[in-house]
């Protein structure tokens, strides 16, 4: 990949197309690249901000590819973001196009599902959108362990709780897996968003606005999908570990119990052997308390 300059990020922020291969491509580049995070996201929202209107959603469709695509590489841009990423939305939402509301939520609910970040800068993004606080559907993060402090919330002296584990599994009934409805709405899109070989049916540019409209739809359509699969993903993961330490939890008392028990029977025995040579002492002393029925 060619060096990083900011001449060079400013030149391809300015060629920058609402195409999802623009998108990636230059996310792949800004990856690439993640050491200089921070002057990455500063030349970013300096150019988000003189964007024209029109392109001012691809900027946020950039950042949300960067921030998701680039957590196994480490936390630089999720990170240098944060301090910024109201900031933009309030931008893009204030002098956006007419309906960016909509794209912006998406891009907003595939960061709540998949924790992207904190609570509260969720909830600020939120307000941005949406004014007051709404009342959403508990995100899974409270209930599921993260990757980075598993280890200690996942000690035996701290299983997780049954409750917990219900409330996890009622979470997936509504996964992406599961809807049907989506599902349908992606396997009926037209050939012609799919094909490139089918472009040259397009004779006139009603027809190729036309058809631009449908790839626009298909590929947010697509996105939100894979966004909701990724983030299904993590969290069947976490769950499966959080089963695999509830389950050891389990294991572990079964054995205490079984040793317990067993500790149990034999004071059971001497308790009842005692009992027993009681009543005969009992019954061997004059005018004995017991006989032989009891």
């Amino acid at each position: 990949m060619s060096a990083f300059s900011e001449a060079a990020l400013e030149k391809k922020l300015s060629e920058l197309s609402n195409s999802q291969q623009s998108v990636q491509t230059l996310s792949l580049w800004l990856i690439h690249h993640r050491k200089h995070a921070r002057t990455i996201v500063n030349v970013w929202l300096n150019e988000l901000k003189k964007a024209q209107v029109s392109r001012k959603l691809t900027f946020l469709y950039l950042a949300n590819d960067v921030i998701q695509n680039s957590k196994k590489k480490g936390p630089e841009f999720t990170q240098d973001f944060a301090p910024v990423i109201v900031d933009a939305f309030k931008h893009v939402y204030r002098d956006g196009e007419e309906g960016c509301k909509k794209q912006l939520g998406r891009v907003l609910s595939i960061w709540q599902e998949r924790a992207v970040y904190e609570n509260n800068l969720l909830e600020q993004l939120s307000q941005v959108l949406y004014g007051e606080k709404k009342a959403k559907k508990r995100p899974y993060e409270e209930i599921r362990p993260n990757d980075e402090d598993f280890a200690s919330q996942s000690s035996p002296a701290e299983p997780p709780q049954t409750a917990e584990l219900i409330r996890a599994l009622q979470e997936l009934e509504n996964a992406a897996s599961g809807d049907s409805v989506l599902r349908q709405r992606i396997s009926s899109l037209p050939a012609e968003v799919q094909d490139t070989s089918l472009l040259h049916r397009i004779t006139d540019k009603e027809s190729g606005e036309r058809l631009s409209r449908l790839v626009e739809e298909a590929c947010m359509l697509l996105a939100d999908f894979s966004g909701r699969l990724a983030a299904e993903i993590d969290d069947r993961r976490q769950l499966t570990r959080t089963l695999t330490v509830f389950l050891q939890s389990q294991k572990d008392g079964l054995t205490q119990n079984e040793q317990k028990l067993d500790e149990y029977k034999r004071k059971l025995a001497r308790v009842t052997q005692v009992r027993k040579e009681l009543r005969v002492r009992l019954n061997n002393l004059p005018g004995g308390l017991y006989n032989s029925s009891k």
